[in-house]
């Protein structure tokens, strides 16, 4: 079984998912891999606003996602730290926030339903009110968050209705609760969903 953690930024899901792994033996983690990824785009010198290039990145996400997902079908229940889903919101959504109307569905075609294969049986989507996200933000000095201020603006709003009106998602506020009781809410799904 795969299941999937998604939300946004500074929502907890590193952290909820370290307690899994720490308190919920049998469930595989599958943390993001990207690191190769971004080195290559660095590598070939692509940029996301240039749409040809945009098309590179992305198959190299979308190529990176499948091996993925093969990895952790090696696990009988497998978590994933952000799954398919992200790949393919991101694919489809991230033009629309730069005000580009890209043929990114048509010209991906074999990529994305490469990907779509790939769907995890139930998503957890952890949600917060933009206040609390700042907050963490703020405290969380182990990462970058460059990107937060775009995020927050552009794709969460996207994202949340993408997510939310979905069959096969879950939602769990984190507002106002301490790091071990989103970790106990995200196991009591997870006994729920197996």
């Amino acid at each position: 079984m795969i299941l999937s953690l998604q939300g946004c930024m500074g929502v907890g899901k590193t952290t909820a998912l370290q307690y899994i792994e720490k308190n919920v033996p049998d469930v595989h983690i599958s943390w993001e891999e990207n690191r190769h990824v971004i080195e290559e785009v660095k590598r070939r010198g692509l940029q996301k606003t240039k749409y040809e290039d945009y098309l590179e990145i992305q198959k190299l996400w979308l190529e990176n996602e499948v091996k993925r997902y093969e990895k952790a079908q090696l696990w009988e229940c497998t978590m994933m730290d952000f799954g398919a889903e992200e790949i393919e919101f991101y694919t489809l959504n991230y033009p629309k926030t730069i005000g580009a109307d890209w043929d990114v569905e048509h010209l991906l075609k074999k990529e994305l339903d490469a990907v779509r294969a790939c769907m995890p049986q139930r998503i957890l989507f952890l949600d917060a009110s933009e206040e609390t996200l700042r907050k963490r933000k703020e405290t969380d000095t182990t990462r970058s968050r460059e990107f937060f201020e775009y995020y927050i603006q552009k794709l969460l709003p996207l994202k949340k209705e993408w997510f939310l009106n979905r069959a096969d998602v879950d939602i769990l506020n984190t507002d106002g609760k301490s790091i071990q009781e989103v970790g106990e809410k995200v196991r009591e799904w997870l006994e729920k969903v197996r």
